[in-house]
């Protein structure tokens, strides 16, 4: 969904009922010319409150729940204290349903429609990775598993999920023994490629 800003506002200044005689007169005699000169003075930018309004039809967090019965979504925002739950409408033309996840990290975009906040897209809230790390599609790890690189390719899930499935030639070191063992865990050859996965997007 593409939200657009108006460029210009028309302001419409009100007039009283009764207009002094001179005021009549004075305006008879103006051309189009100046009326034109009149018109465009009168167009002033949108205020910055159409853009504040988008920013605030956003909410970023975590996906607590999705009813495809209820046709509702729920994110909690926020942290701590101030931590709390917002339930969305769904309908059929909300987009990236699938990211919906419980647990996942999204944002979802709505609209108002009287009182119902109906969500109109809802995508996921990557986390920016770090200098020197860069994101691999499907398809080129299918090309790294199947062409002979040599890398190591990590399995960053709870060993209880690595036990469940994983991909072929995948070690497992869960995120947790990884901050822990950093040096111990990976490759001694700086060079080597790492590739890292987990259980969804993050």
């Amino acid at each position: 969904m593409l939200i657009t800003r108006p460029k210009e506002v028309l302001v419409k200044k009100g007039m009283s009922k009764m207009l002094p005689l001179s005021l009549i007169i004075a305006l008879s005699g103006v051309g189009c010319a100046e009326l034109q000169g009149f018109r465009e003075a009168a167009v002033i930018p949108a205020p910055a409150a159409v853009e504040q309004k988008v920013a605030e039809n956003v909410y970023t967090g975590k996906i607590v729940g999705l009813s495809d019965k209820a046709k509702t979504v729920s994110i909690e925002v926020d942290e701590g204290d101030s931590a709390k739950t917002v339930m969305l409408k769904i309908d059929d033309g909300t987009t990236g349903l699938k990211y919906a996840v419980n647990e996942a990290a999204a944002i979802i975009i709505y609209e108002l429609r009287g009182k119902d906040r109906v969500a109109t897209v809802i995508k996921p809230k990557l986390a920016k990775l770090p200098e020197g790390v860069t994101e691999i599609e499907t398809e080129e790890m299918e090309q790294l598993i199947g062409g002979g690189t040599d890398f190591l390719l990590v399995d960053s899930r709870p060993a209880s999920r690595y036990d469940q499935s994983h991909l072929p030639g995948a070690v497992s070191i869960p995120v947790a023994v990884l901050q822990e063992e950093m040096a111990n865990v990976l490759p001694a050859d700086k060079n080597k490629i790492l590739v890292f996965y987990c259980g969804g997007v993050t």
